[in-house]
């Protein structure tokens, strides 16, 4: 269990809150996980429940079925959910997707699809990444055409997050390829919609449960009232949104790596060399006292940000100062614990396997460790 003894973001509500995160996912979730690492995708029937317990974009307001709560909630159902070994898409649907709606959507998209996000009854997905544009989103090539009162979309992207179970992806689409990043929307797409295609469940490193895929979009007709806020302001809609985003990615790493570190305990605590536990060998003593630490301060500086972007306050410096930091100790932890696992950290029936491989992509996706140092750079 997650020890959240002493944390200074969260009150006593936020608390009873991750009461029930836990429970469910006790018994809706671990029991799984095995299981949908295989088959490569959740259950629809898990989201259904997490939405029903209040668990699914807790910070909708309660006229569009929410709960109207702070970025806390989402807060505490990532830390479970990481810590709890799980890649399962929730942070997507709720930390990414739902905000854009709730921010920029007008009031019959707001309708339509919040109520349906909150219960679990339609998965969202978000479509940035192509082929040829990754970090660099103003690269992107998939267009929106205007024909009469319908945007006509064509091309393709990669690497989306709940790309398999989404009913609704935001897609960003050129409605102006002369004027760069002013040409650049957000347009609300219908998996149902004649012309788009899911390409496969992509073979990935890790986040084996979290459905990644290719999208292709042929001639998809959508109507103009579909477009997220204004038309053009889809790169500035990104870039409002991003320290969140990248808080989201910041809060799975430290739980991630907390769960790996108490799984190093655990097993070095049990595991004998050389007539004594390898606990008891100096060398292992160093090593988890340097991550202990880490963590204290990973743990502060998380509640910092955390209380900083409640206020409205974490801006986009710190937001990519926080997913740098915390994802580049996740791996160096993550790292270090298989290391103290042997070659027991190599099979996959021990958990830290799981959290090494999973691990990786953080420091990729929400904008690579390089992206987030030039970003830094430029508060200096």
């Amino acid at each position: 269990m997650l020890n959240v003894g002493g944390r200074t973001a969260y009150t006593a509500d936020h608390e009873q809150f991750r009461e029930t995160v836990r429970k469910l996912f006790e018994r809706e979730l671990v029991p799984n996980l095995d299981r949908w690492e295989h088959e490569g995708i959740v259950d629809r029937d898990f989201w259904l429940k997490c939405g029903e317990a209040g668990l699914l974009c807790p910070q909708v307001p309660e006229q569009y079925g929410g709960l109207g709560l702070d970025f806390g909630y989402a807060a505490i159902v990532d830390e479970e959910l990481w810590y709890s070994g799980s890649t399962a898409g929730l942070p997507l649907h709720t930390d990414i997707a739902a905000d854009y709606l709730v921010d920029y959507a007008s009031e019959e998209l707001k309708q339509a699809w919040l109520p349906k996000m909150v219960s679990g009854e339609a998965i969202a997905a978000i479509a940035m990444t192509e082929p040829g544009a990754g970090s660099d989103l103003q690269g992107v090539r998939t267009s929106a055409r205007r024909d009469g009162n319908h945007y006509v979309i064509n091309g393709s992207k990669t690497y989306i997050t709940n790309g398999q179970n989404a009913d609704i992806v935001i897609v960003v689409a050129k409605t102006d390829p002369t004027l760069g990043a002013k040409g650049i929307s957000l347009i609300l797409v219908e998996a149902d919609r004649e012309g788009f295609k899911r390409g496969r469940n992509l073979d990935k490193i890790g986040q084996h449960s979290a459905d990644t895929s290719e999208l292709f979009f042929e001639d998809v007709r959508v109507p103009i009232t579909n477009c997220i806020g204004a038309e053009g302001q889809g790169f500035a809609y990104l870039m409002n949104q991003l320290p969140q985003e990248r808080l989201s990615v910041a809060i799975g790493a430290q739980a991630a790596a907390q769960r790996a570190f108490d799984e190093a305990v655990k097993f070095v605590k049990e595991r004998q060399a050389f007539g004594k536990t390898i606990f008891d060998q100096q060398n292992t003593k160093f090593v988890l006292a340097d991550i202990k630490t880490r963590l204290q301060v990973g743990w502060a500086h998380l509640d910092w940000a955390l209380a900083r972007h409640i206020a409205g306050e974490l801006d986009q410096f710190e937001g990519a100062a926080t997913k740098l930091w915390h994802t580049e100790m996740q791996w160096e932890v993550v790292d270090a614990c298989l290391q103290l696992h042997g070659g027991a950290g190599y099979m996959n029936e021990y958990p830290i396997a799981r959290l090494w491989r999973d691990a990786r992509v953080q420091r990729i996706y929400g904008g690579t460790s390089e992206i987030m140092k030039l970003v830094v750079s430029r508060s200096i």
